[in-house]
């Protein structure tokens, strides 16, 4: 689940730019004065002010982290501005009510984790291709998985749908997207994240009331502390949920009189649709569907917020994707071109833009949405995206990382996870073979590999 609003950063838009050279003297001079940890670091009682620009692409994001770890002053500098920071948390925690014998209990000892100030800048939703995006998170894999736990929690799933209105698919489409249907709660100790963000860098006024929430759920006995790690934002359990958010919608659907998020799936899945429904969600009615688009179809007027009714839709040519009539059924709805008129186009309704709520990125929505479509056995696409460079799905990704291994390059652990080391031997292998150096894992390059790959002895 997305921080609301997390756009900002202070760095230079040209970094973003695919094959960006590296800074000359006096633009590093410049990045310097921009991120350094001595403009960070100040009284909480002054919170920093981000001048918004352009996210943080991979490699400014790496960038930015080894010009934090370079600029740093001394940890006890670091130190004793995050303990004055907590002292005056202390001081306010009997008006979040939260007590302060909670307070002192888990807070000490902490430490500051410097690294989340600048992935506070960083979205990868904004920032990749949706092609890549999707091959990422809507694999064979995943579909694989998403209807292997249809089938275990189908009596849970059932249940909930019959609370909440919101159907099975959906519901694990959103498990498997969040944490790999459990597999992937974030590593990050959730209060030290959060008060380091309460801290440090822009946004403190949020991050501290979902600090102070956190320290009430510990407070309420939900969840083991010991299991309370996430995001570095703060989002934790099965569907990543944000301290605010459980607390609005959070129920406890195993009847142990705790709303566990982490230890308890029935909880999480349950959480899940309650939170759609809140969100509007309509039951037994479609996300959306893809659609097939005139020749010259004029795109003013699109996107998801410009919600029209069908009829009109249909009006202006745009017919189901096998090019029957649109049904004039009195609905309204948005028409989404996600990669403009040439590539795959959908018609987007009332339950798109619940989706949508929980993480506020169009190709999230779309990732959720089409998982929760195979899942009930649809089909890819119709429509191929305009792109002769298709993203890689995580097997695909684990070959690749193989591939560049065999040919002498550290990528770290075999597991599908583009990082920067793996970006690194791209880029290496980009270069040799005349593509274009921008540090991306796709087809072409994975094709130009293969070829490429010594005969077996």
């Amino acid at each position: 689940m997305q921080v609301p609003g997390g756009s900002a950063v202070a760095f230079p838009r040209q970094l973003g730019r695919a094959g960006a050279k590296p800074p000359r003297r006096r633009r590093l001079k410049r990045l310097h004065n921009r991120v350094s940890l001595g403009a960070l670091f100040i009284a909480a009682a002054a919170p920093h002010r981000v001048p918004p620009q352009s996210m943080l692409c991979p490699r400014a994001l790496a960038l930015r982290l080894a010009l934090l770890a370079a600029l740093a002053p001394a940890p006890a500098l670091a130190d004793e501005a995050f303990q004055a920071c907590l002292a005056q948390l202390r001081n306010t925690a009997p008006q979040k009510a939260v007590s302060a014998e909670t307070f002192d209990r888990h807070t000490a000892n902490l430490a500051p984790d410097l690294e989340v100030v600048a992935l506070l800048d960083y979205q990868p939703e904004f920032r990749t291709p949706i092609w890549d995006y999707l091959a990422g998170l809507v694999d064979e894999e995943r579909i694989a998985d998403g209807l292997a736990m249809l089938e275990k929690w189908d009596s849970t799933l059932r249940a909930v749908d019959a609370r909440f209105g919101v159907d099975p698919a959906t519901v694990v489409a959103v498990w498997g997207v969040e944490s790999n249907f459990g597999r992937n709660f974030g590593k990050r100790p959730l209060l030290r994240s959060l008060a380091t963000l309460s801290c440090f860098g822009r946004r403190q006024t949020y991050f501290r009331g979902e600090f102070f929430t956190t320290l009430k759920i510990l407070e309420e006995g939900h969840v083991d502390p010991a299991q309370l790690t996430g995001s570095w934002a703060g989002a934790f359990g099965h569907t990543q949920f944000m301290p605010s958010t459980f607390m609005r919608t959070a129920v406890d659907f195993d009847g142990d009189g705790r709303r566990d998020l982490v230890g308890s799936v029935p909880d999480a899945l349950a959480s899940t649709a309650n939170y759609l429904a809140k969100a509007g969600w309509r039951s037994g009615e479609p996300w959306g569907m893809e659609v097939k688009l005139p020749s010259g179809f004029d795109p003013a007027d699109t996107g998801r917020r410009n919600k029209r009714p069908v009829s009109e839709w249909a009006a202006r040519g745009v017919t189901a994707i096998d090019g029957t009539p649109l049904a004039a059924d009195g609905r309204r709805a948005g028409l989404l071109l996600p990669a403009g008129p040439q590539g795959p186009a959908f018609l987007v309704f009332r339950n798109f833009d619940a989706i949508f709520s929980y993480n506020a990125a169009e190709s999230y929505a779309l990732a959720i949405a089409h998982l929760s479509d195979r899942l009930r056995g649809g089909g890819p696409f119709a429509t191929p995206w305009p792109t002769d460079d298709p993203g890689l799905g995580r097997a695909e990704r684990r070959e690749l990382q193989r591939l560049l291994a065999a040919r002498g390059h550290e990528v770290g652990e075999i597991d599908g996870v583009i990082g920067a080391q793996t970006r690194a031997a791209i880029l290496l292998e980009q270069e040799r073979l005349g593509l274009p150096a921008d540090g991306r894992a796709g087809g072409r390059l994975l094709e130009q590999l293969r070829a490429a790959r010594p005969a077996p002895n």
